[in-house]
């Protein structure tokens, strides 16, 4: 089966096929060019995880604050669960620290939507930007108050 046919019907065969290959250093018979695109899709798929994660903290954060009598352990959990992870995906994947600010950015946006979809409030009732900097959204110590 050709290196192309391989990858789009059985992508978990085509990979361990190509590992071997590399392994062996027979890189005129690897798939180079596929080899690359996968690499470059890994690399942006640990920036989404950056992203998702962010959203979730910021949603959480966003709830926290704009409903305080609906706080619960869950919320808690979910803050504190998100920062610990990022801190984990950031030591992981230092070279995504440059992006955070257009990640904060990206993140705030999607969990705006989702706290205006989730909470019934007006979607004006939450701030345009990010109110927290990304030093307060990874303190363990920073909660955020309701806002007046």
């Amino acid at each position: 089966m050709s290196n192309q046919l391989l990858h789009d019907q059985d992508f978990y065969a085509w990979a361990n096929e190509q590992a071997g290959l590399l392994r062996a250093g027979r890189l005129s018979e690897a798939d180079i060019e596929h080899i690359a695109e996968e690499i470059e899709s890994m690399g942006k798929s640990e920036k989404r995880e950056l992203v998702s994660r962010l959203t979730v903290l910021l949603l959480h954060m966003l709830k926290w604050q704009f409903q305080p009598g609906r706080r619960g352990a869950s919320w808690e959990v979910s803050i504190r669960n998100q920062r610990r992870a990022l801190v984990r995906h950031l030591a992981d994947n230092s070279s995504l620290k440059p992006l955070l600010p257009e990640a904060v950015v990206d993140a705030y946006g999607d969990a705006r939507g989702e706290a205006y979809a989730e909470t019934g409030l007006p979607e004006a009732a939450f701030p345009a930007a990010c109110p927290w900097s990304y030093e307060q959204l990874m303190d363990l110590n920073f909660w955020p108050e309701h806002a007046s």
